[in-house]
């Protein structure tokens, strides 16, 4: 049973990462370098607690990409 629910905690895991890099496809920066991304990533994480307005603005262009299907 414990080997069960590790295979699907790791199955779970694959799926997110999965969907993650699908959003990055969807932005446009498929062929960027990763260490770009990650800093790119990084810094968003610094504004949005900079600046909580942002996330207001960033969600919006989001659900806008997505068609206002995404969470």
């Amino acid at each position: 049973m414990q080997r069960t629910t590790a295979t699907n905690a790791r199955k779970k895991d694959a799926h997110k990462k999965c969907a993650l890099g699908g959003l990055i496809v969807k932005a446009g920066l498929r062929f960027e370098k990763r260490a770009l991304l990650l800093g790119a990533l990084i810094e968003l994480g610094r504004r949005l607690k900079a600046d909580p307005g942002k996330r207001e603005r960033l969600m919006t262009i989001g659900a806008e990409a997505f068609g206002d299907d995404g969470d």
